[in-house]
């Protein structure tokens, strides 16, 4: 018995339905849990994931935490092709960009999704069920200093304090992968793997966030081309589209296309 718990915007949901769509692999059942709405915190939720996060995975009543073991977990677990390099410094430099996600990358894209769109989302709540919202945050959670760094930005917008420099490491880690992608066809090497599974999900909370201009007319054309790539493959679209409610889709494209030019002006794009 397999199941996910996940949420149709999760940049780390994604990535785990990514990771079971090239496998094959086919959970039993899928629970959708809006983390837009809190049901995150429900008491249920809360003893599955402690962090009041997505995904988790359940797989014969044994639960998995954290994204990028899942995936691990996932290219071991089951039958189907295999997401890790042969070649140890191949393996090696997946792991490398899989801790990048963990330790940088995952941390700014929460602050950026926030700052660009969910922070108007969630202030639909109102006030009385924002304050809730936001008091349920674990003290430890996509960070040990989430709780009070997502009151600020809600708050705050793009004038909470350090937000600019959260947007441009989003952006350097960009231009890491266009020198990556200037030797390799794949991130870690010439063959698919779990770390172009890793970045995915941010290349494309970018793309849905009507900030695909990080890369294209020439910006940045070794990861333009490595998306196209990407979106051709038959399992993106289930993995990263077809979850995302219609309306929380065009949420992320209305308010992202409102915040690109903050976006590009902290970047330095004229």
């Amino acid at each position: 018995m397999l199941e996910l718990y996940h949420h149709g915007s999760s940049v780390c949901a994604a990535k785990v339905r990514f990771a079971l769509a090239e496998k094959g692999v086919v959970p039993d059942e899928m629970h959708y849990v809006d983390i837009l709405k809190g049901e995150q915190f429900t008491p249920e939720f809360l003893k599955i994931n402690p962090k009041a996060v997505v995904p988790s995975m359940v797989h014969d009543d044994q639960i998995i935490n954290e994204s990028t073991v899942i995936c691990q977990y996932v290219n071991e677990a089951f039958d189907g092709p295999a997401l890790v390099p042969d070649d140890p410094l191949a393996r090696a430099r997946m792991r490398i960009w899989e801790k990048a996600v963990d330790e940088q990358l995952h941390p700014a894209c929460g602050e950026l999704t926030f700052v660009s769109c969910h922070r108007h989302i969630v202030m639909r709540l109102g006030e009385e069920k924002l304050k809730e919202f936001l008091s349920s945050t674990p003290d430890q959670s996509v960070t040990s200093k989430w709780k009070t760094r997502k009151q600020e930005i809600v708050r705050l917008g793009f004038d909470a304090p350090g937000i600019e420099d959260t947007i441009r490491l989003y952006d350097s880690y960009l231009f890491k992968m266009e020198d990556t992608l200037k030797q390799y066809q794949w991130l870690a090497g010439d063959q698919f793997s779990l770390a172009d599974i890793a970045l995915t999900p941010y290349v494309n909370r970018l793309d849905m966030l009507s900030m695909f201009g990080m890369w294209s007319d020439g910006r940045l054309p070794k990861v333009e081309a490595w998306f196209e790539r990407i979106k051709a493959m038959n399992s993106f679209g289930p993995a990263f589209l077809d979850w995302c409610p219609e309306e929380l889709t065009n949420d992320l494209k209305v308010f992202g296309a409102q915040s690109w030019p903050d976006v590009k002006r902290i970047i330095g794009m004229s």
